[in-house]
């Protein structure tokens, strides 16, 4: 590689999913796994999954991606804010 090649870092999406019903200590180590990928550069994308009833109740799922908000401090940017797609909301989290 020469001196005016730059080597160039694939930026992955890596998939962390969830359901709504997630406790504080599982949504905590999903948590530090998204900011694992963040630092490593990777983009992450969110996804929670809704299973029968679930669905009738979105909002639930919306309090869960607050908290996820909250609970990732630091360098990062909401690349998609979260949005209901039939049975799932995705959101997608990139470095800055």
């Amino acid at each position: 590689m020469s001196k005016k090649q730059t080597q160039r870092k694939t930026i992955d999406v890596k998939e962390v999913k969830i359901r709504p019903q997630i406790t504080d200590n599982d949504l905590g180590l999903k948590v530090k796994s998204i900011r694992r990928f963040l630092d490593e550069g990777n983009k992450a994308k969110v996804t929670m999954y809704f299973r029968g009833r679930e669905i009738i109740r979105p909002e639930i799922g919306m309090k869960v991606f607050e908290k996820i908000g909250q609970l990732l401090t630091g360098k990062f940017n909401i690349e998609q804010m979260p949005r209901l797609e039939g049975n799932h909301i995705t959101m997608v989290i990139a470095p800055k």
